[in-house]
């Protein structure tokens, strides 16, 4: 069955990092960890470059093997980080998405990560993604960040 988690945010991150951008980095981390194959859908290329520039600035025993969409690369990256009309066609295991809206290209997963931050005026937007996925039939979990 295909599961979106959302994760509920306490607190607003840092000056470099929304807590959204921040956890997804960590979920990102934890994922190719155990194997998965994961893409990071950023809203706008700016906050890609942000995620980007996170992952390539962790500390170098937990270094995220990563790329940009449209990055040439040798040999495929476990997590892909894009954003709205760039995406590489590579088969991931699921989407983190830091986006507003619900990307066109979700069904091709069947496990999403999303999240609601503190702020007011970005929970508006993910408790209507949170509509919109239960109208399409997902299973909805949601879980203290």
């Amino acid at each position: 069955m295909k599961q979106v988690k959302f994760y509920l945010l306490s607190q607003l991150g840092s000056d470099d990092l929304s807590a959204a951008e921040a956890m997804a980095c960590e979920l990102a981390a934890q994922a190719w960890r155990s194997g998965k194959r994961v893409l990071i859908a950023c809203e706008t290329e700016q906050q890609a470059l942000n995620i980007d520039e996170a992952l390539w600035a962790r500390e170098p025993d937990s270094f995220v093997p990563h790329n940009l969409a449209g990055e040439f690369t040798q040999y495929a990256t476990p997590i892909e980080i894009c954003w709205q009309n760039k995406r590489n066609a590579q088969r991931r295991d699921f989407l983190i998405s830091l986006q507003t809206n619900l990307p066109d290209y979700i069904n091709t997963f069947t496990q999403i990560i999303d999240f609601v931050p503190i702020d007011e005026k970005e929970k508006v937007h993910a408790r209507e993604r949170y509509k919109q996925y239960r109208q399409l039939g997902w299973q909805l979990v949601t879980e203290q960040a």
